[in-house]
């Protein structure tokens, strides 16, 4: 398994919670090695889809100590590690490194949203500095729909110039396909990733990594068709829809996992998401497009 950059099938695994509100790691780890038996490469924990800034590093810690007990290698992991203060992601870093990880996805600082370009690479070359380790291989994590804070192109490609390998990679979850183009044309050495399920296909063929998506949680095979460059970007885009077009894209899917394990724990989200009652619903629509199989 090569740990130079994230390529290929990757996850961007929810997380599910014991009725404490505290990670069920025994259910994540169980998780994690039926998506691998799908085809997938490796799981994100902690990212957008897993809840990630609902959680501290501690938390965040404890739980990788647990699913690497579990017997998840240590390659196949990446973790969100973008925090507002700088300090924590460092933290974080160091200590996941510890535990054999390599893979660390980075927000940029996600409040101030009047900040320049380079105080946004001020902030990534203040966690690499931090950190001090080139078993790092950190990611540039670009969602600025969701975070508020858009990674500039111009950051991405002096980060990469200054810290080579360490820089390893680049996720764009913005959907917007141009913005991946810009990516790559402004830092082609970035292994660069796509988190827009429908644009998978037309990534790779322009020179993209692979994926780290959300919608593989439920329906892992029509992601790995688009990998497989098959035909399904349309019964994709409708599968994307059936959770997107809802109040909590989270709630949702969590939901549709409860309906399809038929474990009602995966309802729990913390706060300040609310639980939705049943995914029966969210299912058998996906169930109809998943009908036929893929070829």
């Amino acid at each position: 398994m090569m740990t130079e950059a994230i390529r290929g099938f990757w996850v961007a695994s929810a997380t599910p919670l014991a009725t404490d509100g505290s990670v069920d790691s025994a259910k994540l780890a169980a998780h994690a090695k039926q998506l691998f038996g799908k085809g997938v490469d490796g799981v994100v924990l902690f990212g957008t889809t897993g809840e990630g800034t609902s959680f501290n590093v501690p938390e965040r810690v404890a739980t990788i100590e647990a699913v690497l007990k579990a017997g998840v290698a240590p390659e196949r992991i990446g973790i969100g590690g973008g925090f507002p203060a700088i300090a924590d992601s460092i933290a974080l870093s160091r200590a996941v490194l510890g535990l054999g990880l390599r893979h660390v996805l980075l927000l940029p600082p996600y409040f101030d949203r009047s900040v320049t370009p380079e105080g946004i690479e001020d902030a990534f070359a203040a966690i690499i500095d931090g950190v001090a380790d080139d078993r790092l291989r950190a990611y540039l994590y670009h969602i600025p729909q969701v975070s508020g804070v858009a990674i500039p192109t111009s950051a991405a490609a002096s980060l990469r110039k200054r810290y080579g390998k360490v820089v390893a990679g680049l996720k764009d979850s913005s959907g917007d396909f141009k913005q991946f183009q810009a990516f790559r044309a402004a830092a082609p050495e970035l292994a660069i990733t796509v988190g827009n399920e429908a644009d998978i296909t037309r990534a790779i063929a322009a020179g993209g990594a692979g994926t780290i998506c959300g919608m593989a949680n439920v329906v892992p095979e029509l992601v790995k068709g688009m990998l497989d460059g098959k035909d399904v970007e349309a019964r994709m885009q409708a599968a994307i829809d059936v959770v997107v077009k809802t109040p909590s894209f989270l709630a949702t899917l969590k939901a549709i996992l409860a309906a399809q394990t038929g474990d009602a724990g995966w309802l729990r989200v913390r706060p300040p998401l609310r639980a939705l009652s049943d995914g029966a619903a969210f299912k058998r629509q996906l169930d109809e497009l998943m009908a036929p199989a893929i070829a």
